[in-house]
């Protein structure tokens, strides 16, 4: 079915020649599920459908390049204010495990996570999970496109006493978990949606060994995927690779091939010249830069623990490719976006660190070239018909002067009126059209609670859940 959007008051169209968006007034969208026809007047060919343009803005559909939808949202108020003070404010060693969802839960997580996706905006996400049953056909479902990143490793990380770190690792359980996640991946890119693909995901650097990272990367390249892990994400992780290696962890990577423009890495924080880690060497983000290293920037669930890059700007200024991703609840693209500019200038001191057109960059032609397609991320002809309609009439968009910072830094998903993915319409008057969000909402309440109950018998300080994450109130 071929779609006109007729006279746009805006639309943010891709420029080749600068290899970035611009604005565009009263303009013409035309697409079908084969992707963007025409932008512009003078479309001759037949329409099926025609939609009013007037008072909307049409722009490509944001890419989320990094996003734990099978997990993440069962931690909606309960890892909002957590952290360990002795290991340095993360909460990763000690609660990452701890309010995990049963197999009966994770279909709910999912149809929430990708529901919440959708309504801010996003047409494209990589999902990082643990493979589930059913997985690859509820992707499918949901009208996004999906990377699947199945993530695998060696074995894991805990605490005995919150303040230091042990792991569990084995060799033939990692290669075990890799062989099935690229089984995985290789269904999806044959899945008969077309909207599956796939990304190689050794889940950490610190819990895959340098075994199971070369041949991630070599099975990577068999397939021509990109690949991705968890790197920089907290001074114990950095702590750990020097004690291993007498590296810095973007080093290591570096020393095992992992480094190149298909790789990329969540989160990037702790580089060798982070001043919490005072480590001798300032080489990390020009190797990132040298070797078209990407970034995969997620600065809310970081923010929650008190700290964040440092600074996006910089890295930027520095020739890194940065994505961005929603990694944790409240999986909303847009205020994602409007973190990652705050947190920037306070980080870098300035107002002047960093645009709100450099972010939305980051969200689509930063996410897109992540990912290896000059498809997607962009509105031009012969690109995936993936955008979203945005109201302009909206209270909180106006004034319309600048639409993307009233976008942006106010209005959010309250003004996505429309999203369309390959084409297909998934997103109505704000609604999902693919997914029951309501009922997925009141499934993921239900699995909350028995995660609830078994979360004390999994602490190591046998702790209760009022103990591990105190509520806002006092209850009476």
């Amino acid at each position: 079915m071929t779609t006109r959007i007729s006279r746009a008051d805006v639309v943010i169209a891709y420029d080749a020649a600068n290899d970035d968006h611009v604005y565009r007034r009263d303009c013409d969208v035309v697409f079908d599920e084969s992707g963007i026809l025409h932008l512009g007047e003078g479309w001759g060919g037949p329409v099926d459908r025609e939609i009013d343009g007037r008072g909307f803005m049409v722009m490509p559909g944001l890419v989320d390049i990094h996003s734990h939808p099978s997990s993440e949202p069962g931690n909606k108020g309960m890892t909002d204010e957590v952290g360990s003070p002795k290991l340095y404010n993360s909460s990763l060693y000690e609660f990452l495990w701890l309010f995990r969802a049963d197999t009966e839960g994770i279909p709910h997580l999912n149809h929430v996570a990708w529901s919440e996706l959708l309504m801010s905006g996003v047409t494209t996400l990589v999902d990082l999970s643990f493979p589930s049953d059913g997985w690859l056909d509820r992707a499918a479902a949901s009208g996004l496109r999906m990377v699947m990143a199945p993530m695998y490793r060696n074995g894991r990380w805990f605490t005995r006493n919150g303040y230091t770190v042990e792991y569990e690792l084995d060799d033939a359980a990692g290669r075990k978990a890799m062989e099935e996640a690229f089984r995985i991946i290789d269904t999806a890119l044959a899945h008969e949606s077309g909207r599956l693909s796939g990304i190689a995901c050794p889940a950490q650097i610190d819990t895959c060994t340098e075994e199971l990272f070369r041949a991630s990367i070599a099975g990577a390249a068999e397939r021509n995927i990109p690949i991705q892990t968890h790197a920089g994400q907290s001074i114990s992780e950095f702590q750990e690779m020097v004690r291993r290696s007498g590296l810095s962890p973007i080093q290591w990577l570096d020393s095992v091939g992992f480094l190149g423009p298909n790789a990329s890495i969540a989160h990037a924080i702790f580089l060798d010249e982070h001043p919490w880690v005072r480590w001798p060497t300032r080489t990390d983000l020009a190797r990132l830069a040298e070797t078209g290293t990407s970034v995969a920037h997620c600065p809310t669930v970081f923010g929650r623990r008190g700290f964040t890059l440092r600074d996006l700007g910089r890295y930027l200024s520095a020739g890194v490719n940065i994505g961005i991703g929603t990694d944790t609840f409240p999986h909303n693209m847009l205020e994602e976006l409007r973190h990652a500019g705050v947190y920037a200038r306070i980080t870098g001191e300035s107002h002047a660190v960093v645009t709100t057109g450099q972010v939305f960059r980051a969200a689509t032609l930063g996410g897109a070239k992540l990912l290896g397609r000059r498809d997607i991320g962009r509105l031009a002809t012969g690109a995936q018909a993936d955008l979203v309609m945005v109201d302009l009439t909206h209270p909180m968009m106006r004034p319309t002067r600048d639409p993307l910072k009233s976008l942006i830094n106010a209005a959010a998903e309250r003004a996505v009126a429309h999203v369309f993915v390959a084409g297909r319409q998934v997103v109505q008057g704000g609604k999902v059209m693919t997914m029951d969000y309501q009922a997925a909402s009141a499934g993921l309440e239900e699995a909350q609670r028995r995660a609830l109950a078994k979360a004390s018998s999994l602490d190591w300080a046998g702790r209760s859940v009022d103990e591990l994450s105190p509520p806002s109130l006092r209850w009476t």
